[in-house]
């Protein structure tokens, strides 16, 4: 059976080479002749492992020695407890920029342990879709504890571009869906964080990347392995950590480095993306709702012109090896995931099968 191409958009898909290696080392790592997941997180192999892979997202986001890297519980939710939690105080003011349902989820959760919850503004419909409202629109707070967005948005493929670094207040993003595709300023950032399962590793998983003048203030009920100042002090083994989900993403990273680093990998999401959105766009068969100048690198939804044919695009591209192609509960139509592990090989069968099926049914 030829390999399938895995579009999902998380749990997404992890790369072959990582998969093979694991595999390979599933029942004796190391040559220890135990797996990884049945070694102490204390043990000095363990701990080696874990210091490699937090050196080497380090190495590959260029990431200050001013900033703690944290291996987190929870995924990119427990993230959004986590932020208000760990930078807030509970009469604060914060600022969100709605950018879909990610944001609109993260601001349900801030309001439950941040006294003003103000959202400066977010996805706007225009003639040539949607797009995020320009800054200067932006109704910003005087006194923020911080400003938090959401670079790239799943479900309904938009992203903001540029970072919004004209701010006051600390600039807090979940790149869940980002993270690693592209090279990025940290230094312009107070918190970065992002869920594992599409970039990095598995679900259930996060990773933090804190500024150092932002610890230390945790609010008081703050749960003990939620709280960045404690998990820094202790190197992200307050508790036991995910030890499979912290091996897996540490040969993510290898990989990554292997692949030339976010440099070269960028690049390689670009020609993807464009690969997809320029199909899409010469076409009267498919269509994507979002602005060009919005459009995700990392999600691309995209609507056939008859919805009743859904099924049959789905059910034939599923035979043809193309999964995970339905788009989100919430929005409907289609969504092709093209995170790292997706080569230009799966972006370019995609196509030749949109293109096919464009021809019998058009």
């Amino acid at each position: 059976m030829t390999t399938p191409f895995n579009f999902s958009a998380g749990p997404a898909m992890l790369p072959r080479a990582v998969l093979e290696r694991a595999q390979e080392e599933l029942r004796s790592w190391r040559g220890s002749g135990i797996s990884v997941m049945e070694i102490s997180h204390r043990d000095p192999a363990f701990m080696a492992m874990a210091a490699k892979a937090e050196q080497d997202l380090r190495d590959l986001m260029t990431i200050p020695e001013n900033y703690q890297v944290l291996f987190m519980h929870g995924g990119g939710r427990g993230q959004f407890s986590a932020v208000p939690q760990n930078i807030a105080g509970p009469d604060a003011t914060v600022d969100y920029l709605n950018c879909g349902i990610w944001s609109d989820f993260a601001i349900r959760e801030a309001q439950k342990y941040v006294a003003n919850v103000n959202v400066v503004g977010g996805v706007v419909d225009t003639e040539q879709g949607r797009a995020i409202a320009a800054p200067e629109q932006w109704q910003v707070s005087d006194n923020a504890a911080y400003f938090h967005y959401c670079p790239n948005e799943t479900v309904d493929g938009i992203a903001l571009h540029t970072i919004p670094d004209h701010l006051s207040a600390p600039l807090v993003a979940d790149m869940s869906s980002s993270i690693l595709s592209e090279p990025l300023a940290v230094e312009k950032f107070g918190v970065i964080y992002a869920g594992a399962q599409k970039n990095i590793g598995p679900s259930g998983f996060a990773i933090a990347i804190v500024r150092d003048d932002l610890l230390g203030h945790a609010q008081q009920n703050t749960s003990t392995i939620m709280d960045y100042t404690v998990q820094a002090q202790d190197r992200s083994m307050y508790n036991t950590p995910n030890t499979w989900a912290w091996y897996l993403s540490g040969l993510v990273f290898e990989w990554l480095k292997e692949q030339g680093g976010v440099e070269a990998i960028g690049a390689i999401n670009q020609l993807k993306a464009d690969t997809l959105y320029q199909y899409i766009d010469s076409s009267s068969f498919y269509s994507n709702p979002v602005h060009p100048d919005f459009r995700s690198k990392m999600n691309v939804p995209f609507l056939l012109a008859d919805p009743a044919r859904d099924g049959d695009f789905l059910k034939q591209a599923e035979q043809q090896g193309l999964l995970g192609l339905k788009g989100h509960r919430f929005v409907g139509g289609m969504r092709a995931s093209i995170y790292n592990a997706m080569p230009l090989a799966g972006v370019e069968a995609l196509v030749a099968f949109m293109r096919e099926f464009e021809q019998k049914h058009s």
